[in-house]
């Protein structure tokens, strides 16, 4: 298990990271989310060990993290760094001799790596010549290929298709079934829901959400309702309280001032009998974010 424990960093008389307090399980993954600039790669550098700490305490399994432990430590940075004129052999197995992991080893589990991932190309393919896409799948495999027990993945959905969405979700859920911990951050919320068991949230430095989605999303007001049918008795935007109106086919979701006129218009909509389908909704992830970025700055 990771463990971060009381950690603050500074930088002069900036405050990046303010006594952050988290951990992630094996077979868990936590999705970390946060506007930019509020400690996320501070975060993600302390746990690398390339930044200190000015207080508090980061270890896995007990034990602090050092030189020693980053050969059981994966990581996929946002900003991707390949030799290019390499092939991806000779990329995969210059990643893995940094982590100790023996080449023979790479040699026998290369060729299963890129089938799993789908790569369009083989192992005398040039790094140059492959897609963005492709080159992040090899720069994937180069954080994985010496299984790491904790992985952090950084933007890890940026520039990928719907398709290889899909099939980095399922790598991602692979793992935790293998028991590796994962910590990830995207600035895509959907990306963020069909991946996280639980959401940490940072706003300047600070824990501001923690826990699981759902036990995150009951804390606040379902404000969104759906509805279908057709509105020849009344109009979206003629709902008491209603603020906006989107499609969202088959049908429409209004987003209403707070959770009681929401509840109204559900009742309201009961009484038309072209309408169907109608339900008060969760918020989002967005949801949760936008408001807590709105809460905080309102405070602040």
């Amino acid at each position: 298990m990771l463990k971060v424990a009381h950690v603050t960093k500074r930088f002069g008389k900036m405050t990046a990271v303010d006594d952050l307090s988290f951990h992630v399980d094996r077979g868990e993954a936590l999705g970390l989310v946060g506007q930019n600039g509020a400690g996320k790669s501070t975060t993600f550098k302390m746990i690398l060990n390339f930044l200190a700490p000015d207080t508090g305490k980061i270890t896995f399994d007990g034990a602090p993290i050092n030189e020693h432990f980053l050969n059981r430590l994966g990581f996929l940075p946002e900003e991707r760094g390949l030799y290019m004129d390499m092939t991806i052999k000779e990329q995969v197995t210059y990643f893995a001799n940094l982590h100790d992991y023996p080449t023979g080893r790479v040699n026998q589990e290369l060729p299963g790596w890129l089938a799993r991932l789908d790569v369009k190309g083989n192992e005398k393919t040039v790094i140059k010549n492959l897609s963005k896409g492709n080159q992040q799948k090899v720069q994937l495999i180069t954080a994985l290929i010496h299984h790491p027990e904790l992985v952090i993945l950084d933007e890890p959905f940026s520039g990928l298709d719907p398709i290889n969405v899909s099939l980095l979700i399922n790598l991602v859920n692979e793992l935790k079934g293998e028991g590796v911990a994962i910590i990830f951050s995207s600035h895509n919320m959907k990306n963020v829901a069909d991946v996280s068991d639980r959401l940490l949230m940072i706003v300047n430095g600070q824990r501001k959400l923690y826990g699981p989605i759902s036990q995150l999303q009951s804390h606040f007001g379902r404000k969104k309702v759906y509805l279908e049918g057709l509105f020849d008795q009344v109009s979206p935007t003629e709902f008491a309280g209603v603020q906006v109106v989107e499609d969202e086919y088959p049908g429409k979701v209004l987003t209403f001032t707070n959770e009681e006129a929401a509840k109204a218009a559900v009742e309201q909509a009961q009484t038309f009998p072209t309408l169907s389908g109608y339900r008060l909704l969760p918020p989002t992830l967005a949801d949760l974010f936008r408001e807590t970025i709105q809460k905080e700055a309102h405070h602040g």
